[in-house]
Parts: structure tokens; C-alpha cells; sequence
């Protein structure tokens, strides 16, 4: 369960997390900003002379690393802090230090691939001495949690056997990160290789999407509170997830091609967390202003689930793939489902404190409530699928599509670019709604809340108690 916080040591995980937040969503807006110039590139690639040696080639790693180690890494870090209290001093600092470190490793490594050095593989280009840096950092925030989890139980703070030993066990999995990225950089691993598409297999992309599930399951514990009602639905859901995790490990790791029905078939298996998820969500209660999130997560979910499944089958996979197609089908799950659920986690732990039937007008509880942006960010994403399936499809029969100009082809593209431009404008708007929250004083240390009382440990009532 989540220990009662005294005032000030809610003021001071605020300001942390919301530290965390910031980080991550200014990546997020970099991010953007190179995606837009990207598109810009593919209407006009004389455009990109004025950047001499950094080409298109040199700035698609940038966009795409920024994305996953800025944007997407950094709302499950918070969390993390959350979780084992690196949030409160005297742990605080460090863990700011280590989004300091986070943030500076990820400046150096857009450098070095703008500068050409890259491992090639999608997502790993960490190659040299930033091959070092970057785990070497994560073992540094790794040892801020570990001692963070350390003092929380020589305080004896209130939590359970199982919670703690879960925390426990939480961390010794997360030490095999930097080992596993370390290992997953070097130029001679490659994963296994549907041989019919050049892509992976059913088996790794079950295991992928397990991964996801997991991320699903955890996610709330930390941010929620867990109901009395509805734990049927997380047995079954863990049920149903180690069963498909045994099937995993028996579908093995091989070149096998998709045109094999036990990958295809094994594959669908993930239909079945299209009504389960959903069902395992309504047993937490959510905090405050989540509640927008949530259906745009759920929302996107079904709509990501069985639209991949479609995509692996054969005949449909063999025409999209290396086409737009998959790239409309790789922002629906990152900038759709990805995007929503972080969001959604940073709203979590933002507003960490209230409840659902709770009202708050805290600063920092509105930086996501921005109706328009909201809408924005959704629609444009949507549009952004939708004509990337479409020229995925005709790129499919016609390859010299998206090569030669024309006029379809550049209308096609200027849309995007100005959907591009739109969901860099919405997640602006996040960024700057969040830097004017933090620079006001008073939305983080509110005056009025400190008071003698405020130093005292608050006695929560049953109905606070957060089960683990």
C-alpha cells in the first residue's frame, strides 16, 4: 500500500515527479520538432543542404531514439521513483541528478548520430564509449531506487511483506536492463528474422506485446488504489498471461515466416486482453482528471491489438511490408496507445493524492485538461494512420509511389506534415502548461498548506489504504 504522506513531503514528490515530467515532455516536443522536419525533407529535399552532412538518414535516429528513451522512458522512470519513494528527500536530489544525467546522455548521443556513428539497428544505435554511458547511468538511477527502497524500510513505513518483496524483486529485474541493453547493441546480435519479410517473427512479436501486458498489469499498482470489487478479473487476467507466456517460450526464438499458421494463429492469442484489459483497469480506483486518458487508452488498445494481428497475416503483410503502411501502423501504437497511456501515467502522478470523486485545482492537475489539445493530439494521430495505411497500400502494388513525385503523392505528404505539425503544437501546449505551473511558487508549496500541522504524519482512513 502507498504510506501517508505529511504535506510538505507531498509538495516535495510534486515537485520531483513533476520535474520528471517536464523532462519528458520536452523531449517529446524535440522530438516532434525533427519529425516535422523530416516530413519537411520528404516534400522538399533541397531543404536539407542547409544542414550539410546531417541528412535525413543521420536525423531519423535522433527522432526515433528521442521518442523511446526521451518521450517514452522517462513517465515510467517517474513512476519508478513513485514506487520506491525516490521522490522524497533525502533521495530527491539524486533523482533529479539522475534525470540531469538521463537528459545530457540523450544530448550526446543525438550528437553522435547526427555525426554518423550508429550501430544501424533500430532503437540500439548506442555504439562506443556512449555504449557505456548510457547503461552506466541507468545503474546509477538504479542504485538512487535501491537506496531509496533501502531507507523506506529501515523507516518502517507502512507496507506489507508481499509489497515489499515485490519491490524487491522489482529491482533485481531491473538490473538486467543495462546488462540486456549493453548486450543488445552489439553489431553482431541480431534478434530473429521473418525470412518472407524481413521483420519479426510471430513468436518475438508475441513476446513483445507480453511485454506490453506486463507494463498493463503493474502499471496501476502505485498510482491506484485497488478495489474490493474486481479481483476476479486480475486472477484471471494473470491466469491468462502465464499461459500465453508459456506458450511463448515453447513457439521458440527461429527464422520462421509468417506464412506458417502456428505463428499467425499464436499471434492471435492477443485478441483475448481487447476486453480483458478494460475489465482489469476498473478494478483500481484512478485518481483525479484521469478519466480522458484512460478511454483514449483503452480506445487505441482496441483498436492496436487486432489491426496488428490483421497486419502479420498473409497476402496483407507481404504487400505492406516496407511501406508507409507499417509506419501509420507504428503510430498508432506509439503515438496513439503509447503516448495516451503515458499521459495518462503522468496525470496519475501528478494528482497522485485525490480521488476520482475528488475535485482539485491544483496547476499541475490541469496541464493535460486542455480539451483542445486533447483533440488535437487524438484526431491528427488518427488522420496521420489512416493516410499512411492508405499509401502503405498503394505504395505496395506501385513501390515507385512515394519515390517519384506527384501530385497525389505530395498532397498526401503535405497533409502529414501538417498533422505533424499539429501534434507538435499539442504537445507544446503540455510542455508550456507544465512550465508555467512549475514556475509559479505557489503551485507547488502552496502556502496555506504549511502549517504546524503539516509536519505532522497523517493517520489515513481505511478507505485511503492502498493495497499493493
Amino acid at each position: 500500500m502507498n504510506e501517508p504522506y505529511t504535506m510538505l513531503e507531498k509538495d516535495e514528490s510534486r515537485s520531483t515527479l513533476a520535474f520528471v515530467a517536464w523532462h519528458s515532455l520536452f523531449w517529446l516536443v524535440v522530438a516532434n520538432g525533427i519529425g516535422v522536419w523530416l516530413a519537411l525533407l520528404l516534400l522538399a529535399p533541397d531543404a536539407g543542404r542547409m544542414m550539410g552532412a546531417w541528412s535525413y538518414g543521420r536525423w531519423m535516429p535522433v527522432h526515433l531514439n528521442l521518442q523511446l528513451y526521451g518521450w517514452m522512458s522517462l513517465p515510467l522512470v517517474g513512476w519508478l521513483m513513485k514506487l520506491y519513494r525516490a521522490d522524497h528527500e533525502p533521495f530527491a536530489r539524486w533523482s533529479r541528478a539522475a534525470i540531469h544525467l538521463w537528459s545530457l546522455t540523450l544530448l550526446l548521443g543525438s550528437l553522435d548520430w547526427l555525426n554518423g556513428h550508429s550501430s544501424g539497428k533500430l532503437f540500439l544505435d548506442w555504439t562506443g564509449w556512449l555504449r557505456v554511458l548510457f547503461p552506466a547511468m541507468i545503474c546509477f538511477l538504479w542504485l538512487v531506487l535501491a537506496a531509496a527502497w533501502q531507507g523506506s524500510r529501515r523507516a518502517a513505513l507502512r507496507t506489507t511483506g508481499l509489497a515489499n518483496a515485490a519491490r524487491g524483486m522489482g529491482l533485481l529485474l531491473l538490473l538486467l536492463v543495462p546488462v540486456a541493453l549493453y548486450i543488445a547493441c552489439s553489431p553482431a546480435l541480431y534478434p530473429p528474422v521473418n525470412p518472407d519479410s524481413g521483420g519479426p517473427t510471430g513468436a518475438s512479436q508475441l513476446e513483445s506485446s507480453l511485454v506490453i501486458v506486463l507494463i498493463l498489469f503493474l502499471l496501476p499498482y502505485g498510482i491506484a488504489r485497488r478495489k474490493n470489487t474486481g479481483r476476479g478479473a486480475i486472477r484471471l487476467s494473470w491466469l491468462i498471461f502465464i499461459v500465453e507466456a508459456l506458450l511463448c517460450l515453447g513457439l521458440g526464438r527461429a527464422d520462421v515466416s509468417h506464412h506458417r499458421p502456428v505463428q499467425f494463429l499464436s499471434l492471435a492469442s492477443l485478441l483475448v486482453w481487447v476486453p480483458l484489459i478494460p475489465l482489469y483497469f476498473r478494478a483500481f480506483q484512478w485518481p483525479a482528471n484521469t478519466r480522458m486518458w484512460r478511454v483514449s487508452v483503452l480506445v487505441w488498445w482496441a483498436l492496436l491489438v487486432p489491426s496488428g494481428w490483421a497486419l502479420f497475416l498473409p497476402g496483407i503483410l507481404d504487400r505492406l511490408k516496407f511501406t508507409d503502411g507499417l509506419v501509420g501502423h507504428s503510430l498508432l501504437a506509439m503515438a496513439g496507445f503509447v503516448t495516451s497511456l503515458l499521459v495518462l501515467l503522468l496525470v496519475a502522478l501528478l494528482n497522485s493524492e485525490t480521488l476520482d470523486s475528488e475535485v482539485s485545482d491544483h496547476p499541475l492537475h490541469r496541464v493535460f485538461a486542455a480539451r483542445w489539445a486533447f483533440l488535437l493530439w487524438q484526431g491528427a494521430t488518427l488522420a496521420y494512420v489512416v493516410i499512411m495505411l492508405y499509401a502503405g497500400w498503394i505504395e505496395g502494388a506501385y513501390p515507385a509511389w512515394t519515390m517519384v513525385p506527384s501530385s497525389a503523392r505530395n498532397t498526401l505528404y503535405a497533409v502529414r506534415l501538417l498533422l505533424g505539425l499539429a501534434m507538435t503544437l499539442a504537445s507544446a501546449n503540455w510542455l508550456w502548461r507544465l512550465t508555467r505551473a512549475m514556475w509559479t511558487r505557489t503551485s507547488l508549496f502552496p502556502r496555506k498548506e504549511i502549517t504546524p500541522d503539516a509536519f505532522v504524519c497523517e493517520t489515513p482512513r481505511p478507505e485511503q489504504q492502498v493495497h499493493a
